[in-house]
């Protein structure tokens, strides 16, 4: 059997690639790992994605089946997601990556190099490439969204997306045991190592009652395909392009069906960069402005509704997944964000609809208490 580096070896020699360049790229939280090649050809992306799941079997599922957290979340197990999610955008004249190669069973993409224009160092400067205001920036990214959710509606909202070399993909849904199972990150790893032991079957319970309320709320928004992780890690500024194509999307392979605010949560209340509140409300309101003229059945109350339970829903569940890729992947660097996530999950936990979830919450832990990471 083939190493795996034998079986990139020969992946970039049949796609004529061989005597490239190359050198590893910043990963994320992922087995995913990137590498920047370099050749006669000019400059791709190497994505090595082997296919498989994402960790063992659960034994604390809400409907008691041992299946694997990425099964029930629907995370992505093979390069498919991306490859036809990637076409589509590109379609929807949105900036995904051009798909120079791909060997998808084998789990290998090379794809367009969009450059090292970030979301994230625009913000950490406080303006982007060649002086470019953020909230130009942030527009941008809420034009994108626009175009994308309007597009989805001109296509029908499709079932499945094709793949290049025939056949389809069939989209998952964001349903209730995948948002469900992904608030439980909070009970199953953060609560024990905020207090010090695990969660109990009646704690369990009470926080599942209160979702079991909270996620009809969420299914009267608008379905669309949402990116899932739209936010500025993922994010280049691609300023010589027009209009919301100066967006660049590099991560859309755990693409699924959901609500329409989804992403731009993920956008406004980014788990890696600070966006202040000020910021958020007037990208809200400008999402809302904008999607009132684009998408005829919007209604604001109702996303707003779904915006702030799906803030709570996502916080949840990266406050649970910070926490454990420090316990059980070795990665503590993630803790950091714990305080940020924390006040983002506060503003959520504000909207009316969510005042159960909050009383929960503050018999747990004071509000002032949930803004320090587990250990600090």
């Amino acid at each position: 059997m083939k190493t795996r580096e034998e079986l990139i070896r020969a992946f970039l020699d049949e796609a004529g690639w061989g005597d490239a360049r190359r050198a590893p790229l910043a990963g994320d939280a992922s087995t995913r790992r990137y590498e920047r090649i370099a050749g006669p050809k000019g400059k791709a992306v190497l994505m090595d994605a082997p296919p498989g799941p994402d960790g063992p079997p659960l034994v604390n599922t809400p409907d008691g089946v041992r299946r694997a957290y990425s099964a029930i979340a629907h995370l992505a197990e093979d390069c498919r997601p991306f490859v036809a999610v990637g076409a589509a955008l590109k379609e929807a004249g949105l900036s995904a990556p051009d798909l120079i190669a791909h060997d998808v069973p084998t789990g290998l993409l090379l794809l367009e190099d969009l450059g090292d224009a970030l979301y994230g160092d625009a913000i950490d400067a406080g303006e982007g490439p060649g002086g470019v205001p953020l909230d130009d920036m942030y527009r941008a990214g809420v034009d994108a969204l626009i175009v994308w959710h309007a597009t989805w509606a001109k296509l029908g909202a499709p079932s499945s997306l094709p793949l290049p070399n025939g056949g389809s993909y069939t989209l998952p849904h964001y349903d209730d045991a995948a948002l469900a199972i992904e608030t439980e990150l909070l009970t199953d790893w953060y609560l024990p190592a905020k207090r010090g032991r695990e969660t109990d079957e009646a704690m369990r319970s009470d926080y599942r009652a209160l979702w079991s309320e909270l996620l009809p709320v969420v299914a009267k928004d608008t379905r669309v395909l949402a990116m899932r992780d739209f936010h500025s890690p993922n994010m280049l500024w691609l300023g010589d392009r027009e209009g919301p194509a100066r967006v660049g999307l590099l991560d859309f392979q755990d693409a699924l069906i959901g609500a329409r605010a989804y992403d731009l949560v993920s956008f406004l209340q980014d788990a890696r960069r600070d966006v202040p509140p000020a910021r958020e409300e007037a990208m809200l309101a400008y999402y809302c402005a904008e999607a009132a003229k684009a998408l005829p059945d919007f209604d604001e109350s109702v996303f707003r509704a779904a915006y702030a339970i799906l803030g709570a829903q996502r916080n949840s569940k990266i406050i649970g997944i910070f926490v454990r890729l420090h316990r059980r992947d070795l990665k503590p660097q993630y803790l950091a964000h714990i305080p940020r996530v924390a006040r983002y999950l506060e503003r959520d936990l504000a909207h009316p609809a969510l005042a159960d979830l909050r009383t929960w919450l503050d018999a747990l832990a004071a509000p002032a208490d949930r803004l320090v990471a587990p250990g600090a």
